[in-house]
């Protein structure tokens, strides 16, 4: 029989975003919204994400050739396309010759609706209600008027990973999106509950460029977990580790 998963899977958050930079100055200064002029689809990568992005993309230059990505499945933002690219430039792997580029908007960063672009002073200033609500639903289940729960994102995974088993299965698969995107993979992959992934989440935000992978156990015809956060690749090329929240996301209950 066929492999029914791919034989290695990693996930990688987007590096660096201007939009984490503005969020954390935003909250800093206890403003409602944060300050930035871009569509979140639009954001960019800070010079820091690009540096991040770089770092992990000369890690992957160092595995050897059998071992590195054969497909790249990418978000369609901004931020994450450009990390992508940075890490196939830098191990130098050309997309359509020597691997497989595809955008797939299922790994679009969770949609926060009327949320967007605000603090958690902002929600408790003009929403308090939507704020009680979330508090007393949770992260889980709750969907902000025009956005997505995590159990929406959820249901637009199944479909990809369903993609996976049919079109990828026994090839060496990267992914590159956003933290919730991680976080939801994670809760797919490993079969968790509401309860597990939450307590996952509040150990604390996935690091830019981190590394959560999976290597397929060929008896048990599963994928397993292999890394979580792995930030080493950073920290060799000496690029600081960041692990703020994406700009649009309502805060922690």
């Amino acid at each position: 029989m066929s492999d029914p998963w791919p034989r290695t899977l990693w996930i990688v958050r987007h590096g660096q975003s201007a939009g984490n930079v503005a969020r954390d100055a935003a909250e800093a200064a206890g403003h409602a919204l944060i300050d930035i002029e871009h569509r979140d689809i639009d954001v960019p990568l800070s010079p820091l994400g690009v540096e991040q992005s770089r770092a992990l993309g000369r890690w992957f230059a160092g595995l050897p050739a059998q071992h590195r990505p054969q497909v790249v499945l990418c978000s369609p933002y901004v931020r994450a396309r450009h990390t992508a690219g940075l890490i196939l430039e830098e191990a130098r792997m050309r997309p359509g010759a020597d691997v497989r580029l595809r955008v797939d908007e299922r790994l679009r960063e969770k949609e926060f609706g009327i949320l967007d672009r605000l603090t958690k002073v902002g929600i408790q200033q003009k929403y308090p209600e939507l704020n009680d609500q979330r508090s007393h639903v949770g992260k889980f289940y709750f969907r902000p008027p025009g956005g997505e729960s995590w159990c929406d994102v959820i249901l637009r995974l199944r479909s990809l990973t369903e993609m996976m088993t049919r079109e990828h299965c026994g090839e060496r698969v990267l992914v590159v999106a956003h933290q919730v995107i991680v976080n939801c993979m994670r809760y797919l992959l490993e079969n968790l509950d509401e309860g597990q992934i939450l307590a996952i989440d509040k150990l604390g935000d996935v690091p830019n460029c981190a590394v959560t992978s999976y290597q397929l156990d060929h008896v048990a015809r599963c994928l397993q977990l292999d890394l979580v956060n792995f930030v080493a690749p950073l920290i060799e090329a000496g690029a600081p580790v960041t692990a703020e929240k994406d700009v649009p996301a309502a805060p922690k209950p």
